[in-house]
């Protein structure tokens, strides 16, 4: 059970960015076709990648098990704990669009939210630059999240990222 509630260090940034790009799919979808059941899709999602990676994400495992794989490109690891601080944030911006779509039908609300998480991923997806990555370093920096947390994360800023030839 331990080994499901997971999250894998270091991380394949190319398989983030893939999902990233799976992400902006469905809130674009979602926004554009005013179809509020996806929020529910979008949230189920980050909240399983946030606990578990890609092990329960339907999205995770289209990543890492196909697209990355038949991209060909080789791995780009980086640092887990940013990345699942990144899910974290797209879990809370996903289920609070969820809640006001389908618990409150509050559309201009929810849709504002799965907006900016449409323009977080597409930032990862397009040009590889994660914001929730970016606040954990500065937090780290404040001291807010201990060093321990990520001995890697040190210097994410100027960190090029190691590369490997497994996905």
């Amino acid at each position: 059970m331990r080994q499901l509630f997971s999250f894998p260090n270091p991380v394949n940034e190319i398989s983030a960015r893939v999902v990233a790009g799976g992400v902006v799919v469905l809130c674009v979808t979602a926004i554009a076709l005013d179809q509020a059941w996806l929020s529910a899709v979008i949230a189920y999602g980050f909240l399983a990648r946030v606990l578990t990676g890609p092990t329960l994400s339907p999205l995770g495992q289209l990543a890492t098990r196909v697209i990355t794989p038949w991209l060909g490109r080789p791995a780009k690891l980086v640092p887990g704990p940013p990345k699942r601080f990144a899910q974290g944030i797209g879990a809370v911006l996903s289920v609070s669009a969820a809640v006001l779509l389908l618990g409150f039908g509050l559309r201009p609300a929810g849709y504002v939210l799965l907006g900016l998480v449409t323009v977080a991923a597409t930032l990862e997806s397009v040009f590889a630059f994660c914001i929730g990555c970016k606040i954990f370093a500065g937090l780290m920096r404040l001291g807010v999240i201990p060093e321990s947390t990520c001995e890697q994360c040190n210097d994410i800023w100027s960190r090029a990222g190691a590369t490997a030839t497994t996905p």
